[in-house]
């Protein structure tokens, strides 16, 4: 509408003069018996009727969205639904400049693009903020007339008192509002929590229960609210509660709550008795004296820590499987021994056998126990591994079966063992060697029985393991010795696997060096060149005595000094290794004087492949001086003479 032609329009209509104690009686009459809606509903008709305006307007105030949303807004004898966003509005100066503002005539030529003005051709607008006690904008009250309003202090005043009005139903609404959210808060934590929680008044009787305390003593059918809370409880212990409660009444506020030592002997609506840890409070309400009860049913709290320690346990299992697995990768390798080795995992890992898997250290034995139980009936079951060399001595018992609380100093608490873990699964065994007799007495009953009792315990346990063990000791030579026990050798080793050494495997010392440089350079951020001749020749050439595992760690020191993409291996391999496989031509190697010290490495490089192609074994006609054509006693003074020793595993 034209703000000249609206101006022209009513003036013809007089505004009655404004009458203070009419405005105030309607202001308090109104409002006076109502809150809530009908409290804004009555204040904006008294304000309209009050100022003698066309609309009046009361509205909540959101800062996040900057919009104001109608509580109620009254406009020509109707109420209507109104929300709209501050900006470009009067309402904007109202609320950002926190202070009443008036806009007595020619408001549309102020905002000529505010389409609820022009809607009803608004002449004049006053609006005034509503505000909490710390200032902070709760709302908005407003008045709008299609005829100029004038600026009489008297009518501010009124206006103003209207607003005090609004803002004061507006804290309390967002007061009681408050409260509600935090009494359904409270509420939701009481029912919500895993303990018993019971309210009993100042006879002890039960004013309410949440959901744990009806599940606990199991009364879903059974009220128990109004009922003396003796009725839940066994023998004597009502009497020893009421103590309690009478004790705490003795107490000053902040400190009358207390343990009750020993918890108390409960019992459940179908007569089952139970005992609980409990702790009692006392409040005040209304005047009356209440007691606040918690009880947890310890049966299921030590079910729920043997539970814990039990995922836990698992947990560790599992991130060490994870662990393992994402080290090894995956079994590479064409040499023959090598796939000779891979044929009899697929021969024996369909059956429940034991396995014991030989090999010198770094042939990756653990790698042959992951694939055979990968292919087993069992592979959705978990693999346990334990590595019996690095337990302390006298823990390995309780690694392996488990101990009782107070089974001995430490034991703070009931521990599974490994082998209860892996019930249903496999576990392996590594370095199965380093057991002290004692647990090996234990381990021969698990593997002819299937049972077994933890540290402290007299109860058995039964369970259903496949056990793989590996080791690089040499066991005949322990039982000759009486420190392996010779029925569990056998029990171990119902099928041996020899993993060979990375020497006897040829080609693979390539093929693996590849692998091994082409993963550490991705995970190193590098780029690096495929092998050549000369790299694989001089890695051919060298002996490895640390196996698969050597070679790894030989591989990402070359990795982590490559330059231009090549591999460093001059610095990577050992320097007495460099030494003996320099590269000489032919006639060099034929025509070569070598020095008294290359000769001995020769000898004990020759003497050594004997020794390990008979696992050691000296005399006999499949010994190794039969093999090297001399004498047991020659080859045993040479042997010691050459400083040669079966290497640690």
């Amino acid at each position: 509408m034209n703000p000249t032609r609206s101006n022209s329009n009513e003036t013809a209509h007089e505004r009655p003069a404004l009458d203070e104690d009419s405005a105030l009686r309607l202001l308090f009459e109104g409002t006076a018996k109502v809150t809530g809606k009908a409290f804004f509903q009555s204040l904006v008709r008294s304000l309209a009727e009050a100022l003698g305006t066309h609309g009046a307007w009361v509205t909540e105030y959101d800062p996040a969205t900057r919009t104001l949303k109608a509580l109620a807004f009254w406009m020509e004898d109707r109420f209507i639904p109104w929300e709209t966003k501050i900006d470009g509005t009067p309402c904007e100066k109202v609320i950002d400049g926190a202070r009443l503002l008036l806009y007595p005539d020619r408001v549309l030529e102020i905002f000529p693009h505010e389409p609820d003005l022009n809607a009803v051709g608004a002449v004049s607008y006053m609006g005034v903020p509503l505000k909490d006690v710390d200032e902070t904008i709760l709302g908005h009250l407003a008045v709008l007339d299609k005829r100029p309003l004038p600026e009489e202090p008297r009518l501010l005043t009124v206006f103003q008192l209207f607003a005090e009005r609004a803002s004061a139903e507006l804290r309390r609404m967002r007061a009681e509002a408050t409260v509600r959210e935090s009494e359904e808060k409270l509420t939701r934590l009481v029912e919500g929590a895993m303990d018993a929680i019971v309210e009993l008044d100042d006879q002890l009787k039960v004013t309410h229960a949440n959901a744990a305390a009806k599940a606990i003593f199991k009364a879903s059918d059974e009220p128990m609210i109004g009922g003396e809370f003796g009725r839940w409880l066994a023998a004597g212990e009502f009497a020893r509660l009421e103590r309690i409660a009478r004790e705490l009444d003795t107490r000053a506020e902040g400190r009358a709550h207390a343990w009750i030592s020993g918890g108390l002997r409960a019992r459940a609506a179908n007569g089952a008795e139970f005992p609980a840890e409990a702790t009692i409070s006392r409040h005040h309400r209304s005047g009356r004296r209440y007691h606040t009860l918690i009880l947890r049913d310890v049966n299921d709290r030590v079910a729920a820590e043997q539970t814990i320690r039990t995922l836990t346990a698992e947990t560790t299992c599992l991130r060490e499987e994870l662990r393992a697995l994402g080290d090894s990768g995956e079994i590479l390798g064409r040499s023959e021994a090598l796939q000779r080795v891979l044929l009899e995992v697929d021969q024996v890992a369909g059956t429940d056998a034991s396995v014991l898997i030989l090999g010198e250290t770094g042939t990756g034995k653990e790698l042959i126990a992951r694939a055979i139980h990968a292919r087993s009936l069992r592979k959705s079951k978990p693999l346990v591994r334990v590595n019996c060399a690095a337990i302390p001595a006298d823990l390995v018992e309780s690694e392996l079966f488990g101990h009782e609380k107070g089974a001995f100093t430490g034991a703070t608490a009931k521990r599974q063992g490994r082998f209860e873990l892996a019930d249903g699964g496999t576990i392996f065994l590594d370095e199965v060697g380093e057991l002290s007799p004692d647990v090996q007495v234990k381990l021969l009953r698990v593997l002819q029985e299937g049972e077994f009792e933890p540290v402290g315990s007299s109860r058995t346990h039964r369970v259903d393991v496949r056990v793989l063990s590996a080791t690089n000791r040499d066991l005949a030579h322990m039982m000759a010795a009486g420190s392996f026990r010779e029925d569990l050798y056998y029990r171990l080793s119902v099928f041996p696997i020899r993993v060979p050494a990375l020497r006897e495997r040829g080609e693979d010392v390539a093929l693996l060096a590849e692998n091994f440089a082409q993963r550490l350079a991705l995970k190193m951020g590098r780029r690096v060149a495929p092998l050549g001749d000369d790299c694989k020749r001089r890695l051919l050439a060298y002996e490895w005595p640390g196996n698969v595992r050597e070679l790894a760690n030989v591989i990402e020191r070359a990795v982590i000094t490559s330059r231009d993409g090549r591999l460093d291996l001059d610095r990577a391999i050992p320097e007495s290794a460099l030494k003996s496989i320099a590269r000489p031509s032919a006639d060099q190697v034929a025509s070569r004087i070598r020095t008294a010290d290359e000769l001995a490495d020769l000898d004990r490089a020759n003497l050594r492949r004997a020794l390990e192609a008979t696992q050691w074994k000296v005399a006999g006609a499949d010994g190794a001086a039969a093999m090297l054509g001399m004498k047991p006693s020659t080859l045993a003074s040479r042997v010691k003479s050459l400083g040669l020793s079966r290497r640690a595993q």
